[in-house]
């Protein structure tokens, strides 16, 4: 595990790109007053992780609710929810008194989590769909938000994570699980995610990397109020590059 305060230094060397003028058209309208992210992204639903019981063989989900403390009572939100890896595990963990809200974008996905949830008779679930650039979540209602192997799919960050965080309740953090590469492999370095986190207000809380895990955790809490969109400065690639060129 590299040090905490090295992996941070490394996020000054991203931050501070002054947008240049571009042109949006290949944006949706919803994401225009934020600033662009200068990083590929991964196609969605092309990489899967592993199977669910090779992930339960390594402990990978005990690992990260434990990391993140999530127990009797917890609410929990499970953005890119898929076949329901976490969803079904959180809500075991978090019982009867907790609530896990599980998202995606994918129709085909929601309609199979659907059919597992009420399969498997989780009364503490609930589906909703979300968007690209925005997960459409209550505000004040959870404790803990799962963002696990998805946030490199995310094509608008700025705005994704300018609208998740109200959905935070007080003392509530994002937990990210991610693998150190390129975002367009399937990972993102560890340092372009801090950076991209810091620019909306977040502070990064705890970094382990695992190897049940085959990656990295996360874990983040908001500080400080939301900044407005257009005094958000976007990062740079992990390879230091700056995007308006």
């Amino acid at each position: 595990m590299r040090p905490l305060a090295a992996l941070l230094g490394a996020v000054l060397a991203l931050a501070g790109c002054t947008q240049s003028p571009d042109d949006n058209a290949d944006r949706p309208e919803t994401s225009r007053e934020f600033p662009r992210a200068y990083r590929p992204v991964s196609a969605l639903g092309a990489y899967e992780v592993s199977t669910e019981d090779q992930r339960d063989d390594r402990g990978e989900a005990q690992v990260v609710m434990d990391l993140a403390q999530i127990g009797a009572g917890t609410t929990v939100a499970d953005i890119g929810a898929g076949e329901g890896y976490y969803t079904v595990r959180l809500a075991e963990r978090v019982g009867a008194k907790g609530r896990v809200l599980a998202v995606d974008i994918d129709p085909g996905a929601i309609q199979r989590l659907g059919q597992r949830i009420e399969r498997e008779r989780l009364d503490n679930v609930s589906i909703k769909t979300g968007a690209p650039d925005d997960p459409r979540l209550p505000e004040s209602s959870f404790d803990r938000i799962f963002l696990v192997h998805m946030y490199h799919e995310v094509g608008e960050p700025y705005a994704f994570l300018w609208r998740l965080r109200p959905a935070l309740r007080p003392g509530g953090q994002v937990i990210v699980v991610d693998i150190d590469r390129p975002t367009d492999q399937h990972g993102i370095p560890p340092a372009l995610l801090f950076c991209e986190f810091q620019a909306m207000g977040f502070r990064l809380v705890e970094f382990v990397r695992k190897p049940e895990l085959k990656g990295y955790y996360a874990q983040f809490e908001a500080i400080g109020d939301r900044p407005e969109p257009a005094a958000i400065k976007p990062c740079n690639t992990a390879q230091g590059k700056t995007g308006a060129q």
